[in-house]
């Protein structure tokens, strides 16, 4: 079921940023601001929390930022290699994410949570992989 969610997610982001016309320069410009000041709001949100909390709420937030920032950068100059970037960026946020929750827990408990979030991440990692290779065999 994640795997189909990841792959749907990936293809709408792709066709999305293929349909809507490129960003001007201020426009980029406009938004890379507000990403940054919205991870700098985030952060300073984070400061107010203690222990794991503050870690996962710090992990969430830079992974939140680099998201953002690909997404802009989709927006901004369209691209197969893009697309691939932003797609990269939200398993690569959401295993960091994954695996400082794992903190929370020990013993048997957190190595089995250590051991999905790296399946988990490895199956993202495959869904890119698999979606490269489609865009080659139709680019042929």
């Amino acid at each position: 079921m994640k795997k189909h969610l990841l792959m749907l997610a990936l293809a709408s982001t792709c066709f999305m940023a293929t349909q809507a016309g490129a960003m001007t320069k201020d426009e980029y410009k406009a938004a890379k601001e507000k990403v940054e000041a919205d991870y700098k709001s985030a952060k300073a949100q984070c400061d107010a929390m203690k222990d794991n909390a503050k870690d996962v709420c710090q992990k969430e937030a830079k992974g939140t930022e680099n998201v953002a920032k690909a997404e802009l950068e989709q927006q901004y100059k369209p691209s197969d290699a893009h697309a691939r970037k932003l797609a990269e960026e939200k398993v690569k946020a959401t295993y960091e994410v994954a695996k400082e929750k794992c903190d929370d827990q020990s013993g048997d408990a957190k190595a089995a949570c250590v051991k999905q979030a790296k399946a988990d991440e490895a199956q993202g990692k495959a869904d890119i992989k698999a979606m490269k290779k489609t865009k080659t065999k139709t680019a042929m």
